[in-house]
């Protein structure tokens, strides 16, 4: 039984990134850039209006501006500004030679065709040409994940096709006798597969579409056969159940026979003592308990940072660091615990009701989860802990 620390620094040692490929960018969301990305062109372009009102000179604010022409957004100004003159200018629109300060529309009048205005003071409310970006600033780095806020960078730089890293193959096998489909109605003894449905969303929720293989039976050819399948062209391979101790877990034995070199079988972690690991060349395995919670909690600690380094990123999730709106205390404390919790109105830490890693319905009003460490029994109210959002 080892760490969860040391098996995150195997799983890291172990890391590998996949080949790149070059996709338009608005199909780039919850990917990984796999170059680095610079401005073609000045941001702004050119000097332009801030507001929608009057270009003009600054010195010649205390007169009477004659107008000269209307500059909407798009087109280019034909007059220069004068001594008391002005043009009319609307926001976006390129600022006239001469001028050095739009004067917004509310802050004047007009009186026999001129222009007045009737403020004390202005700023000068022009974006300057390349106040944002110069040609050949670098605006995205090489490794930045996608989101929405890094669509629009894009956009604007007109970097239409980009390199990113390629997504991992990843499928996933449900195991036991004891397991039907969620359309089925279980007889006695069974139970719903809810494992291989968690662990597809827990993947969609990262961009990757999972390859379902099935539910592999108890016994040494089920599982062989959907192993083989399973290893067919996916980088990674994603089990649940059939990694304990039990008396028809075949799984480990068949993962030597098929080459893959078991690196951790057992972790000092509640849930998820019984997780697996092992890795092929280029191909990877886990083996997730059978408990949904264990499986989903793992997904969240080991799988998901794994995935993101094969495609080029370094996932470190920002925790938020609240107070515990209560006691919490665990009998046992021989394994780091992971607790599902919420954040109350007063934003303090409650830890959710939760009967064990069974006890998926736990997570339905989770926010989050904490953590109590190896020895530590008691986490007291007011104590502030790490509360790692899901």
């Amino acid at each position: 039984m080892i760490l969860q620390e040391e098996a995150i620094e195997i799983i890291n040692q172990s890391a590998l990134k996949l080949g790149a490929e070059f996709i338009h960018f608005q199909n780039s969301l919850g990917r990984v850039l796999g170059e680095n990305v610079y401005s073609d062109m000045d941001m702004p372009p050119f000097n332009k209006s801030a507001v929608d009102g009057y270009a003009c000179r600054k010195q010649d604010l205390s007169y009477d501006l004659e107008l000269l022409e209307v500059i909407p957004a798009g087109v280019a100004p034909t007059k220069q500004i004068g001594p008391n003159q002005c043009s009319q200018i609307m926001t976006g629109a390129a600022v006239p030679e001469g001028a050095d300060t739009i004067i917004m529309v509310e802050h004047t009048e007009t009186n026999d065709g001129k222009i007045r205005f009737i403020q004390s003071k202005t700023n000068p409310n022009i974006c300057a040409i390349a106040e944002d970006l110069k040609e050949g600033d670098l605006v995205l780095e090489i490794g930045t994940l996608i989101k929405a806020q890094q669509i629009p960078i894009l956009a604007s730089v007109g970097k239409t096709f980009i390199r990113v890293y390629r997504q991992p193959k990843v499928a996933v096998i449900s195991t036991g006798d004891e397991l039907v489909e969620p359309q089925e109605t279980p007889q006695v003894s069974q139970i719903r597969n809810s494992n291989a449905a968690q662990i597809m969303a827990q993947l969609q929720q990262l961009g990757i579409t999972g390859r379902y293989i099935g539910i592999a039976k108890d016994s040494p050819e089920s599982t062989r056969k959907m192993l083989e399948e399973a290893l067919d062209s996916s980088d990674m391979v994603l089990l649940t159940g059939g990694v304990s101790m039990g008396e028809f877990d075949f799984v480990p034995e068949i993962l030597e026979e098929k080459g893959i070199e078991i690196l951790f079988k057992s972790l000092a972690v509640q849930p998820g003592r019984p997780t697996v690991f092992g890795k092929k060349d280029k191909q990877f395995f886990f083996g997730l308990p059978g408990n949904p919670v264990s499986s989903f909690v793992q997904f969240e600690l080991l799988v998901k940072p794994l995935i993101y380094k094969m495609m080029g990123s370094n996932f470190k999730p920002l925790p938020l660091k609240l107070p515990m709106g209560v006691e919490f205390n665990r009998k046992k404390a021989k394994r780091k615990s992971y607790i599902p919790i919420y954040i109350n109105k007063n934003g303090e830490v409650m830890p959710v009701e939760y009967n064990g890693s069974a006890h998926i319905h736990s997570y339905v009003k989770a926010d989050g989860m904490i953590y109590i460490n190896i020895g530590e029994t008691t986490l007291q109210k007011g104590q502030l802990v790490n509360v790692r959002q899901i």
